[in-house]
Parts: C-alpha cells; structure tokens; sequence
C-alpha cells in the first residue's frame, strides 16, 4: 500500500500500515505451531505465569471446597441466607478455577488438581470455622488474601501477557465483590 503523502506530514491511524506484513504474519503462524496460543509474539514469562496460575488454581479449589462445606454446616438464625450465599461464591470459585485451568492448557501447562497438594498450593487455608460468624470470617480472609495475590499477579504480568492479565482482574473484581459481601454478612446484613 503506497502512502502519497508529502514528506513530513502525519499519517492518520487508519492509513498506516499494519505493524508485520501478511506474508510476515503467516510464516511466523506457521513455526512452532504444536505451541498453539503461545506465539513467538508472546513476552511473558511463561513459565513464572504457569507457577502463578497453578497456585491460583488451588487457591481457587479450595475456596470453592470451603465455601462448599460451610454451605452444608451452617446453623443459627440466619443461615439460610449466608449459606445460600456461601452456595453462589462456591460457584462463582469454580468457575474462576475453570477459567484458570483454561489458560494454563492455553499456555501450554498442565493445571495439577491432585488432591495430596492442593493446600500447599493454595494461597488461601482450609478452616472450617466453629460457628457462622467465624466461617464468615474465615472466607473473608481467604478472599482478601485472593485480592492481594490477584493484585501481585496483575502487576505481574502487566503488558506482557494481556490475556491472563484481563482474566486476573476479571476474577479480582469478583472476589472483591465477594470480600464486601462478607463483610456486610458480618456488620450484619444477611442477604
């Protein structure tokens, strides 16, 4: 594409040319093709990135197990509503563990879901807490612990691996929705 603008004028967004030529484009899609997503275009640090996403994940598992558990056992007067509540967040865990393991396999990485290791993984403990409100307790401080991590991981990756940088702070907001859930559950608003 031939640009007949004067010498030193501007060209405008929609007439430069595109970064990498298409034929340049297509023989670098070719090699290394077993590698799937991850292109020779790819800068982060894949293997730290896979590191973070496998503690994630058991992180995740295990919030989803905990929440899961306490849904069942809570007792006292407003049970019903927080356990409904621990219900949805066990969900919305597995989902991010979904999403997780999704991009490890993208990354070309191996999501490890071994029971044996899990907790020494996880970013987050499992603890069973003695009543609601301490259960309440416990999973607000393994989603501010999940906050920080998602934070550190975010930072990061930063510009080098935009794709797990948006699924982090896709699942940061949800587990920052989920801490001022809890904390209303503590200051009493139960659902």
């Amino acid at each position: 594409m031939a640009h007949n603008k004067p010498k030193g004028v501007k060209l405008e967004a929609a007439e430069q040319p595109f970064l990498s030529d298409i034929k340049t484009l297509r023989e670098r899609a070719r090699k290394h093709i077993e590698n799937g997503a991850v292109t020779p275009g790819y800068s982060g640090d894949r293997q730290t990135i896979l590191k973070l996403l496998g503690e994630a994940l058991a992180t995740e598992i295990v919030c989803v197990l905990r929440y899961r558990y306490h849904h069942f056992i809570a007792s006292g007067i407003h049970a019903d509503a927080v356990a409904a509540e621990f219900l949805v967040h066990a969900n919305e865990e597995q989902a991010h563990a979904d999403q997780i393991a999704t991009r490890m396999v993208q990354l070309n990485g191996d999501p490890d879901m071994d029971p044996a290791g899990l907790t020494a993984r996880s970013h987050a403990e499992y603890v069973k807490g003695k009543d609601l409100r301490d259960m309440i307790r416990e999973n607000l401080v393994a989603e501010r612990i999940a906050i920080d991590s998602y934070r550190e991981m975010i930072a990061f990756t930063g510009e080098h691996d935009p794709t797990t940088r948006r699924m982090l702070e896709g699942i940061l907001a949800m587990e920052e929705e989920h801490a001022d859930d809890l904390n209303g559950m503590l200051n009493g608003e139960w659902g």
